[in-house]
């Protein structure tokens, strides 16, 4: 069954129209979800209180998703799962803010947005970070643009709140530039990426698979890749009041995804064999996408979520959010992340 759910209007839009797209305001998404709801099941598991646990993913695609081990792993529990697809980790986070998401996976940037903007979210687990090579500023092959700082002044395309956005500021930081010093225009991926493609834009900070297409279909050049500058690694995150009185589901659903990570580590052309009828890409692209990407999960550690903090702090500093948060407001405590971590992450 596809259901087209449009989100209201809150206060958070109220709070972040400031430093978010306008465009951000209205999100337009599509749930698929199981064709016959699995039979339900009583279960005296005091860690799983719902029926249905709501799913977001990104538009560059989700093993968890294609696979469908949640729902092979949740059906005997009576627990039925709902998938949401967004453009980005802003969309997606906004989801969270109303409850049309209880967990998604996002870039390390989104997540600080949205506490920005008082969205009671929490941390459950970390993605393995990349070499950053995923991710990348580029621009046309035949550019006069060479340098970070030829920047200056250029029309720069980027999602506002996702992980390109970090990785702008902190090159263009690293090319004697300020963000003020550019023209910063906000799109989703897949707006920008025809743009970019057409010759619209300078420059477009993006991810895979929208990076290794344009490399491909327009012969883009880059600039500055994110190594040694955003190689944090995303997370996935949770509502709280999800979290917390769910713990056993939130832990079963981390393990399944960080065993489906362990095989695609292993069993990288099976994946692109997966990915390659979702997302509708050549193969010779995916399999450059796989090639940079990483899979499997971290347990939350306090060195990861020292690296968020600095983050935030930097993005209080541009003024990019309205004010300076506490990364540690939106982390469980010490008993409850014991209790939502698999073994099988904790161990690494």
């Amino acid at each position: 069954m596809n259901r087209t759910i449009e989100l209201p209007r809150t206060n958070f839009f109220k709070k972040v129209s400031s430093y978010l797209l306008p465009g951000l305001l209205t999100v337009a998404t599509t749930l698929t979800s199981c064709a016959v709801a699995p039979p339900k099941v009583e279960t005296n598991n005091a860690g799983i209180k719902t029926k249905v646990v709501n799913m977001g993913y990104q538009s560059s695609g989700d093993l968890v998703k294609i696979q469908g081990v949640l729902e092979k792993r949740l059906q005997p529990l009576g627990v039925k799962v709902d998938w949401a697809q967004f453009p980005a980790g802003p969309q997606l986070m906004e989801a969270m803010n109303v409850g049309r998401v209880d967990i998604g996976s996002v870039g390390e940037t989104p997540p600080i947005f949205a506490q920005a903007a008082g969205t009671s979210l929490v941390y459950i687990a970390s993605r393995k970070p990349s070499e950053g090579k995923g991710s990348a500023i580029i621009v046309q092959n035949n550019s006069p643009i060479r340098t970070l700082s030829d920047l200056k002044g250029k029309k720069v395309v980027f999602q506002k709140g996702s992980a390109s956005h970090y990785l702008l500021i902190k090159a263009l930081e690293e090319g004697g530039l300020k963000y003020s010093d550019i023209q910063a225009l906000s799109l989703p991926p897949t707006e920008a990426r025809s743009a970019f493609i057409q010759g619209k834009i300078d420059a477009w900070v993006t991810w895979d698979p929208h990076l290794a297409l344009a490399q491909q279909a327009a012969n883009a050049r880059i600039l500055r890749n994110a190594n040694g500058i955003a190689t944090q690694g995303g997370f996935y995150m949770a509502s709280r009041k999800f979290a917390t009185e769910n713990p056993e589901l939130v832990r079963i659903i981390l393990e399944e995804i960080d065993n489906l990570g362990q095989w695609a580590e292993k069993n990288p052309s099976e994946v692109v064999k997966l990915l390659s009828p979702e997302l509708k890409l050549d193969k010779s692209i995916l399999q450059t996408v796989t090639q940079r990407r990483t899979y499997g999960l971290r347990p939350i550690t306090p060195e990861i979520m020292d690296n968020q903090q600095k983050i935030a702090d930097l993005f209080a500093q541009e003024k990019v959010i309205p004010k300076k948060i506490a990364i540690k407001e939106a982390m469980l405590n010490d008993e409850q992340y014991a209790a939502i971590t698999p073994r099988t992450i904790s161990q690494k």
